[in-house]
């Protein structure tokens, strides 16, 4: 289901697997905190700059005094900052809506789970009021540790409104603890509930239900058996039609495997499904494999209505984010998708909502036509948030709307109920944002060792030195802000060196971080 090829990106060298020697996950962790430690005389005096910049120009106090003098004069009402917890601080997103919080003149908490002991980046910034470390969700047990924790945070801190920034392994819990605060407390919530949550975040009933809202979908079967594979697979030959393999939870391991059956010859197949840990306890879905370019999108929806969107061009590990303009046909398409959605399945939906797209093309007898294949869903926060940097005042109005009552009479400029007008709020600039440590060793130190082992040609390095050097001119990092400058020295020099000295103790075998989200994929 993914594409061949979304941008024009030089190929990457092969990761490490689970075949791969220890002795080279080992050597991968401990070059890496070297890389960390070599850099650590630069990056150092860059951030007491940082600070002293931000202190001379004072970025720091004036845009939250640029938005409070604009919302002073509102009629005789005068702006009261309201107190709001973010969670998933330590990930780019929620640091990236904590930062927008705190900018729009709000009092921010900030929470987020600590891995292996070690502090996320978030907690170190100057957004924050107050940090509280979060237990990890494991279980029922670790479900009601996290829910409890959660609420004596709500309780302690008056909370007016929780903004939910999950990552992909506590979503349902997320759920859960949305039921219990607004049950317990007069916090409101943008996350939604536990139903909606598990529908959207499995494929296969996010499928089921994309099909009765009447939506297209690509054809999609699901199997608890190879044998079960073999039968759709069988009929292949006469329907022309080629499929890949997911796993219906959450798998590091097979994510990054997107093998396209039935392959060449039938022992081929047969020798890579019998790779598969397939069974009724383990359901994998079997979806029609669609040729096109990837899109992912974001969207803040509040009571029904989509406040908040942007769509840009994917990829299966996304570290690029450049938003299409609002007004071009596809970034409309997807719009128009994920409001049909969010109408038609109705009950005043309230959180935020991430499709994956394809842009299938078809040819027709009135010639190419473009098609739109929606292929996943993710009822979370998108690392595309960091796209409306610059517009906090609106973004946190958007978020603060959901504390307002619904009426379908008059919601948002509305009349007679008709929410599927609404303007949502776009990204109003063209910025572009990367992850420079990411870049620099993606594409620049390894495929330095591939030169020199003669693995790739000089003109291909050549071609990730433009690149590296387009993105470090041109692009803006993801974590780093000038008056907040410590998160990303942290991110850097703590916490990542901390993970892989966790992964080196611990034994564990990576083949990829996400270094936006903190993610680390097994394998």
């Amino acid at each position: 289901m993914k594409p061949t090829s979304t941008n024009s990106l030089p190929r990457l060298p092969k990761m490490l697997d689970s075949n791969s020697p220890p002795r080279l996950h080992v050597a991968q962790n401990a070059s890496l905190i070297l890389l960390s430690l070599l850099f650590l005389p630069l990056t150092t005096p860059f951030l007491f700059l940082s600070y002293a910049i931000s202190d001379l120009i004072n970025p720091r106090a004036l845009p939250r005094k640029r938005i409070l003098s604009k919302r002073l004069p509102y009629g005789s009402a005068r702006f009261h900052p309201r107190t709001i917890l973010v969670t998933g601080v330590g990930m780019s997103k929620g640091l990236t809506l904590a930062r927008t919080f705190y900018l729009a003149g709000h009092n921010v908490i900030g929470a987020d789970v600590q891995p292996f002991g070690i502090p996320p980046c978030g907690r170190l910034s100057r957004a924050l009021r107050k940090f509280y470390a979060l237990p990890k969700p494991n279980g029922a047990d670790g479900a009601a540790f996290y829910i409890n924790a959660l609420l004596r945070i709500v309780q302690t801190e008056t909370v007016d409104l929780w903004v939910s920034c999950s990552g992909v392994a506590s979503a349902v819990e997320d759920g859960m603890a949305k039921e219990v605060l607004e049950r317990r407390s007069d916090c409101v919530c943008i996350q939604f509930d536990v139903p909606t949550t598990t529908m959207l975040h499995e494929k296969d009933t996010f499928i089921a239900e994309t099909t009765r809202l009447g939506l297209p979908v690509p054809e999609t079967h699901n199997v608890t058996s190879r044998a079960a594979v073999h039968k759709v697979l069988n009929e292949s030959p006469r329907t022309k039609k080629r499929y890949i393999m997911k796993s219906v939870g959450v798998d590091d391991r097979s994510r990054g495997n997107m093998t396209v059956l039935p392959k060449r010859t039938l022992s081929e197949t047969y020798g890579h499904l019998s790779t598969i840990p397939i069974a009724a306890d383990r359901p994998w879905v079997l979806q029609e494999f669609v040729m096109g370019k990837e899109y992912c999108t974001h969207a803040l929806v509040v009571q029904g209505v989509v406040k908040a969107f942007v769509a840009c061009p994917s990829l299966e590990l996304l570290m690029h984010y450049e938003a299409l303009p609002p007004d071009s046909a596809l970034s409309k398409a997807m719009l128009r998708f994920t409001q049909e959605f969010v109408g038609r399945r109705g009950g005043g939906m309230t959180g935020h909502l991430s499709f994956d797209f394809l842009i299938e093309e078809r040819v027709t007898e009135k010639g190419a036509e473009m098609g739109l294949v929606p292929i996943e869903c993710n009822p979370r926060a998108h690392t595309a948030v960091v796209l409306f940097q610059g517009q906090e005042k609106e973004m946190a109005d958007a978020y603060l709307s959901a504390m307002k009552p619904h009426t379908s009479s008059n919601i948002n400029g509305f009349t007679n109920g008709d929410e599927t007008n609404h303007q949502p709020l776009t990204p109003s600039h063209s910025a572009k944002y990367y992850w420079l440590p990411h870049d620099l060793v993606t594409l620049i130190l390894q495929p330095l060792l591939h030169l020199l082992f003669r693995k790739i040609s000089l003109s291909s390095y050549l071609e990730n030195c433009r690149t590296f050097l387009e993105y470090l001119l041109l692009w803006k990092d993801g974590t780093y802000e000038l008056w907040d400058p410590l998160p990303a020295w942290w991110l850097y020099h703590v916490y990542w060196p901390g993970v892989f000295l966790a992964s080196f103790l611990y034994g564990r075998m990576w083949s990829r971080v996400n270094v936006s989200t903190g993610k680390v994929f097994e394998c």
